[in-house]
């Protein structure tokens, strides 16, 4: 009775193995179809697919991600599309096989690399071979600062999240608007404040003239050059156009008989007050000459 049993229960055991064993056969996973086959096959189903077939696009889409994973994300952006984009996605895929069909290469391998040598040895290229500057690495050390400044204040330190791309643009130009108003602001208020030699109303050109004399003969001729680029100024446009008007110098020297000729007094003006440059006695004296003739009317006129 016993061997009956054991015998009952053996031929249990043997039929369950051969039921489970087809069972975990399929279980198993589909073997990787190689690349360009893939890639072959995923464009004849492309090719062949009626405009909007989406049975056909998630047939593609899946003998891409057999073949290749997800390194070809267009095509597979193109297949899950709603409808799918058959077109692009075909175009893709035949670009994709001929550079596989037809691979970059040369018959001399040795003779490409001696040119390719050649080529990177030129003057030219020296930079790729030079280690980073001290300047370079001075700002690559700012920006990694910068980089820890942003982890510390959003978190992202290695126990929070990353820091998004935008925040770290808009921060950068931010502070880039913040650096350029206070460029601009600084050079208007010297602008403005070398402008109003004196305080009060608005002042005669024959004031600016007189003031310009004066600042000449201490030594301030970047003082004296404003002083009788306000006198020129006001002579061209009236009293208040050296305090209050909103055109700048060269548009107000536009209005004289011969602009050009107020070049000698404008150029160095303008190289005084917004480059920051000195003017020596030469140079003076040629804008001096120029403005000459603005002054005698006043002059006489007073």
């Amino acid at each position: 009775m016993t061997r009956v049993v054991r015998a009952v229960i053996a031929g249990f055991a043997a039929a369950a193995a051969l039921l489970a064993f087809p069972a975990a056969v399929s279980a198993d996973p589909p073997q990787p179809i190689p690349y360009r086959q893939a890639i072959a096959e995923a464009y004849d189903v492309v090719t062949a697919a009626s405009p909007g077939d989406v049975q056909s696009a998630n047939v593609a889409a899946g003998l891409v991600r057999q073949g290749t994973g997800t390194t070809q994300p267009e095509i597979l952006a193109d297949l899950l599309r709603r409808p799918p984009n058959f077109q692009d996605a075909a175009a893709r895929l035949k670009a994709l096989l001929d550079a596989i069909d037809n691979p970059a290469s040369t018959d001399d391998p040795a003779g490409a690399a001696a040119k390719l040598h050649d080529v990177l040895a030129m003057s030219r290229y020296d930079a790729l071979h030079r280690p980073p500057s001290a300047i370079q690495r001075f700002l690559n050390w700012l920006y990694q600062r910068f980089l820890d400044f942003l982890r510390f204040l959003f978190g992202g330190n290695g126990v929070g999240g990353v820091i998004p791309t935008w925040v770290v643009y808009a921060i950068g130009v931010a502070m880039l608007g913040a650096v350029l108003l206070i460029v601009v602001l600084s050079s208007r208020g010297r602008f403005t404040g070398s402008a109003e030699l004196m305080p009060g109303g608005p002042r005669a050109p024959a004031d600016y003239f007189a003031e310009a004399d004066r600042l000449a003969a201490s030594g301030d001729r970047v003082g004296a050059l404003r002083a009788l680029c306000a006198g020129v100024a006001g002579t061209l446009a009236g009293e208040r156009t050296w305090e209050g008007s909103p055109l700048t110098v060269r548009e107000i020297f536009q209005r004289a008989p011969d602009p050009k000729a107020l070049r000698p007094l404008l150029t160095p003006f303008e190289a005084a007050v917004y480059g920051g440059r000195d003017v020596d006695a030469a140079t003076y004296e040629r804008a001096a000459a120029v403005a000459a003739p603005f002054r005698r009317p006043v002059e006489k006129a007073a």
